[in-house]
């Protein structure tokens, strides 16, 4: 299961359920899939298929939903 926590343009922002418990968020686009460590700070986990503009932008997205991100984290993973 990967629910959406929110869209902005072409970026879809969701966790998978039961990966791993490090505060984390998952960035999808069509043109690929990137993973953000959000501490200690946001941080490029892994990248596939996102050029380093698109990626610069996931993460201005990413950073721009992070209370978001963490309630909806908080919501889901109860901790």
């Amino acid at each position: 299961m990967a629910p959406t926590i929110v869209r902005d343009g072409q970026f879809r922002l969701f966790f998978f359920s039961r990966e791993e418990p490090r505060i984390h968020v998952h960035v999808g686009h069509p043109d690929g899939d990137a993973k953000f460590w959000l501490t200690p700070t946001v941080h490029l986990a892994n990248n596939v298929g996102l050029s380093q503009t698109q990626v610069k932008q996931a993460q201005a997205v990413v950073e721009k939903h992070l209370q978001e991100i963490n309630d909806a984290w908080q919501r889901y993973f109860g901790s």
